[in-house]
């Protein structure tokens, strides 16, 4: 695993870290605020690492990435809570 794939992965785990939280810390009727909360505080870890690689090639892929799986990971905790 390249060091790149790294950076995503981290991103990843902070987004699953985010969901679990929520779901066993948030108060009903705020869980989608939390969520919202994590999807933010992912974009922005998601830019600081990325710009940290100081590598210009391959970073709008490498944000995108970032993001898209923080989103999708968010996208299912948000349907679990939301049962």
């Amino acid at each position: 695993m390249s060091w790149h794939w790294k950076t995503i992965a981290t991103v990843w785990v902070l987004a699953i870290a985010g969901a679990i939280l929520t779901a066993i810390l948030a108060t009903d009727g705020s869980e989608i605020s939390w969520i919202g909360l994590t999807l933010a505080v992912c974009t922005l870890v998601t830019l600081g690492l990325q710009i940290a690689t100081r590598t210009k090639e391959g970073y709008v892929k490498r944000v995108t990435m970032s993001i898209t799986g923080a989103i999708v990971i968010l996208v299912a905790a948000t349907i679990v809570v939301s049962i």
